[in-house]
């Protein structure tokens, strides 16, 4: 990622920076961006780290998440990618521009009987200077269970235009 620093004060950004770190702030961070998107609620997310270019999330594996297996639900892990997804490019997406998701590629890679973290990168470093009438950029998201497997992975892309 190329964005200038201090060129990523989303307000949603500008808010994880003013609370504290460590769990505290995560669990304040959290409960406010569900109030703001509260379809995210339905994973009860954890935004565990949020920076330019980086996201990670977690999930816990509880009853309101499972399928008809008492598994992961395929559509849950997906929010749980969307979720990361939209903190990444809230923490990289300099203030001139805006984003919006435009696609997922979903791949089920095992089932997922634990609490689940998504760890959302950009797929390349982006200049966001030379964006000034529209771009796809590619979110990749590797969804691990506690033991370290990754059980789903997911491309998003993104498109982002200068407001």
């Amino acid at each position: 990622m190329t964005a200038t620093p201090g060129n990523t004060n989303s307000a949603t950004y500008a808010l994880r920076k003013r609370l504290p770190g460590g769990r505290l702030g995560n669990a304040l961070f959290s409960l406010g961006m569900v109030a703001r998107v509260p379809y995210f609620g339905t994973i009860l997310p954890l935004v565990e780290e949020m920076e330019p270019g980086y996201c990670r999330v977690s999930a816990p594996n509880w009853f309101g998440v499972h399928n008809h297996l008492g598994t992961f639900h395929a559509i849950a892990a997906c929010n749980l990618a969307e979720t990361a997804m939209g903190m990444l490019m809230e923490a990289t997406v300099p203030t001139g521009h805006r984003w919006i998701p435009k696609a997922m590629s979903t791949q089920y890679l095992a089932k997922a009987t634990t609490r689940l973290t998504a760890h959302a990168e950009l797929a390349e470093p982006v200049d966001f200077s030379t964006i000034t009438e529209g771009r796809e950029v590619m979110v990749t998201i590797r969804i691990l269970d506690t033991a370290g497997t990754e059980v789903v992975h997911c491309d998003i892309t993104t498109w982002v235009t200068p407001k």
